[in-house]
């Protein structure tokens, strides 16, 4: 039995699913998720959004009962509760663990919350064109991508930024926005550690003016706004831009691959995938290859691969809710349909699907999880799903589960537990399968 194989499948991806044998390679396997990417998913464009939402919010409005479908749900509650659940059955089934834990690592990376009305109805495309295309290809790909994108522009207020000297701006009297210039610059690529000024902040703001979006009229989406566009040139960390569009595009693959961005990329990957105090010859590792390939994603995935580090130590990672509930699922491999099991836990265990509370996204450190409480809610959580699930082995659900990397208590504790369902909970509430 390979403990490699085991670890592959936890540390990277989301566990074994029942049934699924450890790779023989567990290498080859990572890598071959990278190289060969399962079909994307399917699911509602950002039209179809916004197109749901604005009969929805019509309906309300006048007062009339909004348009219902089969279950009773309103059409858009229920078109949101589908693309939760897609998400969630997508992890519960994945045979490319690795791929779909580079998405989620990604997209919180990218935060945008849909506890924002508006943007609930297209973040499951913001996932689909923005975040999955770019995941193994060029990190300032994904920068322009995400900055486009009408959830990241209405997330951070830049669909209503105006340049105070542009047409619009003199008409209207309204003015910048900067939060979406700040939080590029702090969170998606230099982070404070590149020595940004707030003077970079506002310029890179008045670069972004014009960056907005359109709802009414085809075609929905991106669309730059020439007359809220703040006229003359702009200076970000010493560097000259122009006017226009191009010229902001210019302005995010300047800073995506700025050097203080390797840097900060290479820290939160391995903080992610290695440690929560990454040792720092593997955060030097993915740097140089961050630097060496000029941010290509697919080569920095190959690298985490190969750090000794990821395979040292096993079970160093406390998992995130998130990661735990579908772990769990895969382990006594939920139907699809018993998907809201694996939301509901989300929700339980205060990592609701997209609704991270601040633009810096969910923690991803061990004490930012543990409290007495949240344990006792994980535990909770797992009790209520054994009790859910069809008849199986527990031997069979700890092999997939944890496999050698079960404790001999545990393995003594389900032997003695009087029922499945007390087995179960004491292996899903066991401090190995806490952790990754």
């Amino acid at each position: 039995m390979s403990i490699r194989g085991y670890i592959a499948a936890i540390r990277f991806g989301y566990g074994l699913r029942l049934g699924e044998a450890p790779p023989p390679d567990p290498e080859a396997w990572l890598l071959d998720q990278i190289a060969n990417p399962a079909p994307p998913p399917t699911g509602m464009t950002v039209a179809e959004g916004v197109r749901l939402r604005q009969e929805d919010q019509a309906a309300r409005q006048s007062r009339q009962d909004p348009p219902r479908g089969p279950t009773g749900r309103s059409l858009l509650n229920e078109a949101l509760r589908n693309e939760g659940l897609a998400h969630a059955q997508r992890r519960m089934t994945t045979a490319q663990g690795f791929r779909e834990r580079l998405v989620d690592f990604w997209m919180n990376h990218f935060t945008v919350s849909n506890r924002l009305n508006t943007i609930q109805p297209i973040i499951g495309a913001y996932e689909r064109d923005a975040i999955r295309p770019h995941v193994t290809g060029r990190f300032a790909d994904m920068v322009v991508a995400v900055a486009r994108h009408p959830a990241m522009l209405l997330y951070l207020d830049n669909a209503d930024s105006v340049g105070p000297n542009s047409p619009a701006g003199q008409r209207r009297r309204r003015g910048l926005n900067e939060n979406l210039a700040r939080e590029v610059l702090e969170l998606h690529t230099l982070s404070p550690a590149g020595g940004y000024t707030q003077g970079d902040v506002q310029e890179f703001a008045r670069l972004l003016t014009g960056w907005s979006v359109e709802f009414r009229t085809p075609p929905i989406g991106f669309l730059y706004r020439e007359a809220a566009h703040e006229p003359g040139e702009k200076r970000i960390l010493g560097r000259r831009f122009g006017d226009g569009e191009r010229e902001g595009e210019a302005a995010l693959r300047f800073l995506a691959e700025h050097p203080a961005t390797w840097r900060h990329l290479a820290v939160k990957l391995t903080r992610h995938f290695v440690a929560d105090d990454p040792p720092p010859e593997a955060v030097r590792a993915i740097e140089a290859t961050l630097r060496e390939t000029r941010g290509d994603l697919g080569a920095t995935a190959r690298r985490l691969v190969t750090l000794p580090q990821a395979w040292d130590k096993p079970l160093s990672k406390f998992r995130t809710p998130a990661d735990y509930a579908i772990a769990a699922a895969r382990a006594i491999a939920l139907p699809e349909e018993r998907a809201p099991m694996v939301t509901g836990g989300m929700q339980l265990m205060a990592m609701p699907l997209w609704s991270a509370p601040q633009p810096n996204g969910w923690p991803d450190t061990m004490a930012d999880w543990v409290s007495p409480e949240a344990l006792m809610r994980r535990v909770d959580w797992a009790y209520n799903l054994a009790g859910r699930m069809p008849r199986s082995d527990i031997r069979a659900v700890a092999e997939a589960a944890l496999g050698p990397l079960a404790r001999a208590e545990t393995v003594t504790a389900m032997g003695r537990a009087g029922s499945v369902r007390d087995a179960l909970t004491l292996l899903f509430g066991s401090p190995e399968f806490m952790q990754r």
